[in-house]
């Protein structure tokens, strides 16, 4: 049996080089989001109605979720095949190459129907990109550490993604506060997406320095006497959706909540706020700045709390609190006041942290080694279609046809009770042994 007892020094390492990836990824995804909330409609799709515009913006940004269960299988099945390392690189230069064309990509007055459509491809080539990176990132991690602190160390590659949307935030919030609207509009929003090439490089130099999981070494090396002895290989997705299909609905559920709240609290914030209550970008995002360097803290505490107290009861408490903070929210941000605005998205994003940290160490917990990059992926990346890729889409059309946020509110609060029913249904699962390749016992 493995124990998984790394030195302190190397599973740091493992933990730095997954997060560097994870951050840099991030970073490009949400620059895309930010963007197509705040600059897309006017660059690559004019009309005469604004709202028409960042609803057609906000499509692009959801198709990247379409194409991200596609990454999940195709770099699930090669992750567990190949080794996880391999994947984490080809994701990370394929999103960099994707976020860097998007900077030199030329508006619709230039170019016209060719614009949007470009930015259509790009961002499904991101999607496709982020789809294989966050299975791979979690489980390198949860399958170096020491079981005991297998939630906190597991949390850290979670973190990467605030530090992904801290660098987003805070290079359109400076962007916007030092430039004329009319420059941010024309070319200052290009910037952060060129400069995507320098934060590439430097996580593709960290995340080529570690070394492959010794879990999944491990399960390689039996599967090969085992096809040796005359035993035929079963393809990972296959052996994923025959042996564990409960796993698979449970981890998309535990996703629904935690992906429609991020992106309510993060993204659309910024067009509600801007477009419905009048106020500037940088207002919004220097609120959004704050409650994602809390975010960042707190991801790790949720997850250390989870090896103390158990994954189920921390998602459970994130879950409920977001349901019930979603209304709260709202009547915060209608004020149009910084501090309180301020407050909303830290509290909101607290709350989210206490299903964001536990999640990696949950996930990984569900499945076989051999099919676990898998069916984390698929599991995760199949909620993200219809949970956060849907929810800006959906929270816009809801506010707008009812004329309130807490139509919005409500969606938050169904979506965590989809959220609840899911993981309150399904047992405990930190004391698993990940070297193990069956389905958790019965509960």
């Amino acid at each position: 049996m493995v124990t998984d007892k790394q030195s302190s020094g190397n599973i740091i390492k493992v933990v730095a080089a997954s997060m560097a990836g994870t951050a840099v990824e991030w970073y490009d995804f949400f620059l895309y989001g930010v963007a197509a909330a705040v600059v897309f409609p006017a660059v690559f799709f004019p009309s005469n109605d604004p709202a028409v515009g960042t609803l057609l913006a906000l499509g692009t940004f959801a198709i990247g979720f379409v194409a991200r269960p596609l990454g999940g299988l195709v770099f699930g099945h090669y992750g567990d095949k190949l080794g996880r390392k391999k994947l984490l690189v080809i994701s990370l230069v394929a999103m960099g190459i994707a976020t860097f064309a998007i900077g030199l990509l030329p508006g619709y007055a230039t170019i016209g129907i060719a614009a949007p459509l470009l930015l259509v491809v790009l961002r499904l080539v991101q999607g496709f990109a982020i789809g294989g990176e966050w299975g791979g990132a979690v489980l390198i991690v949860s399958e170096h550490g020491d079981p005991a602190r297998r939630g906190y160390w597991a949390s850290w590659p979670q973190a990467g993604v605030p530090i992904g949307q801290l660098l987003a935030n805070a290079l359109l919030f400076l962007l916007a506060a030092i430039q004329s609207e009319q420059d941010f509009q024309s070319w200052g929003w290009r910037i952060p997406f060129l400069l995507s090439a320098v934060l590439v490089l430097i996580g593709l130099y960290i995340r080529l320095s570690i070394e492959e999981s010794p879990v999944f070494r491990e399960a390689q090396a039996r599967a090969a006497e085992r096809v040796a002895a005359g035993e035929r290989e079963v393809v990972p997705i296959v052996d994923v959706f025959r042996r564990y299909p409960r796993e698979v609905f449970t981890a998309m559920g535990a996703r629904f909540a935690e992906n429609v709240c991020y992106y309510i609290f993060t993204i659309v914030i910024t067009t509600y706020m801007t477009k419905r209550l009048g106020v500037s970008s940088s207002f919004v995002l220097g609120a959004v700045l704050i409650g994602t360097a809390v975010h960042l803290v707190v991801i790790p505490v949720w997850g250390a709390l989870s090896d103390r107290f158990g994954r189920k009861p921390i998602y459970l408490l994130g879950a409920a609190g977001v349901g019930i903070w979603a209304f709260v929210f709202i009547a915060l941000i209608d004020t149009a006041n910084f501090a309180l605005t301020a407050l909303a998205v830290v509290v909101g994003l607290v709350f989210h942290a206490a299903m964001y940290g536990p999640q990696a160490a949950f996930l990984s917990e569900l499945f076989g080694t051999k099919v676990r990059y898998s069916g984390t992926s698929v599991g995760y990346q199949l909620a993200s279609v219809v949970a956060g890729g849907l929810a800006p889409i959906i929270a816009v059309a809801l506010y707008t046809s009812f004329d309130s946020g807490y139509a919005v509110s409500v969606y938050v609060a169904l979506s965590s009770l989809l959220t609840i029913l899911a993981v309150a249904s399904y047992g405990e699962t930190r004391s698993r042994d990940l070297a193990e390749d069956h389905a958790i016992a019965k509960h």
